[in-house]
């Protein structure tokens, strides 16, 4: 049962493989960057249960978002903030962007006083129903979001992951006598998982958000926006019709950097808002130094990645990457060059789902390294 998150190594493989099929029938995935802090604030301003999303600011219209904020017990606050990778402006900073939010008036004073205490970074999938891969194959199910079980319109996914793993178990036991005398060299294909699920309250709920996210990706924030609000408003989801993505994967979504508009972000002050480098301290996060780099550029790819990703893009994984991991910098005869720093990883995912030419390899480090998450 393959149960690995967004991205997951293993099971981008099985996707990769044409003979299984797991992809034939279902549309690009899209995805999603958050980045999160945890804060310990003033017991003063602190209203335990207190949940707050918003969406769109401080982003443009060009780029689809919004923010959670969660009061937890011990004066602990949750915040943070999640970006679709299908954005068009490549000088967008996803991180950038969550630290403006901080600045918001409403905002503000909750954080004054307080202490941020971690940082971290993932990303999620928000491509829905229609994204949906084939979920059994022979000896192997696909459950939580590894598979895309999230539902975007709530920014949840916790409990459509226990439910699809609860699923996949039943459909196992349901055969289990099949499973356990089958011939070792053959794995049983349990298409009853997949029968369960669209039986199921699951499948209903990612049936009703299903417009959600295509809506927006299509016909931008102010129509897609409307789009929505009556499809969750009015129709409660039940539009004769399901929308189709028109992309072919957020990697491709980006303008060329001259059609753009750089974007000028205020510097930190270091309380309410960090630098990123020292933010990414928080998480914890370490490599061992002398094991080979597990964010891999076939050196033959450069030049070409230089001509797409620096000179058309103006370097987007210098901003796209929540923990600095990618830098442009010039060698002794002044020409651009990539670094990439693998020590800084925070397994995220997001440079292999936005690199243009997909030529970011991401392979599994070595065991215990990356983040060392503490209460996020």
């Amino acid at each position: 049962v393959h149960g690995e998150g967004c991205r997951g190594s293993v099971t981008q493989q099985l996707y990769a493989n044409k003979q299984l099929g797991l992809m034939n029938n279902c549309q690009q995935q899209t995805y999603a960057l958050g980045v999160k802090e945890v804060w310990v604030v003033d017991p003063a301003k602190h209203q335990p249960g207190m949940v707050i999303h918003t969406g769109g600011w401080p982003l443009g219209t060009d780029a689809f978002g919004g923010s959670f904020l969660y009061h937890a017990e011990d004066n602990k606050v949750y915040v943070g903030f999640v970006v679709g990778l299908d954005y068009t402006n490549p000088y967008l900073s996803i991180y950038e962007e969550f630290q403006r939010f901080k600045t918001h008036p409403a905002l503000r004073n909750l954080f004054e006083g307080g202490e941020c205490i971690s940082y971290g970074a993932r990303t999620i999938t928000e491509g829905g129903l229609q994204c949906l891969p084939k979920l059994h194959m022979p000896g192997g199910l696909i459950v939580g979001d590894a598979a895309g079980f999230l539902i975007t319109a709530r920014i949840k996914g916790a409990h459509t992951a226990m439910k699809s793993g609860a699923l996949a178990a039943e459909a196992i036991m349901e055969r289990l006598e099949e499973v356990q005398d089958g011939p070792e060299d053959k794995g049983i294909d349990l298409a009853n998982y997949d029968a369960n699920f669209r039986k199921s309250w699951l499948y209903e709920e990612m049936y009703k958000y299903r417009n959600f996210r295509p809506a927006v990706n299509n016909y931008g924030f102010h129509v897609g926006s409307a789009i929505v609000a009556f499809d969750q408003l009015i129709a409660r989801g039940n539009l004769p019709f399901t929308m189709k993505f028109k992309h072919e994967g957020d990697h491709l979504s980006l303008k060329p950097a001259s059609q753009c508009t750089p974007i000028e972000y205020p510097k930190p002050d270091g309380k309410l808002t960090f630098d990123l480098l020292s933010n990414l301290i928080k998480s914890g996060t370490n490599h061992f130094e002398d094991q080979p780099s597990h964010l891999h550029v076939e050196p033959a790819d450069l030049p070409k990645m230089k001509a797409d990703n620096y000179d058309t893009y103006a370097g987007p994984e210098g901003r796209f990457c929540p923990a600095k991991v990618y830098e442009w910098l010039e060698d002794e005869q002044g020409e651009p060059q990539l670094s990439i720093s693998a020590g800084n990883c925070l397994h995220c995912k997001a440079c292999s789902i936005k690199d243009f030419g997909q030529r970011i390899d991401w392979r599994v480090p070595e065991g215990g390294g990356g983040p060392a998450y503490a209460d996020m």
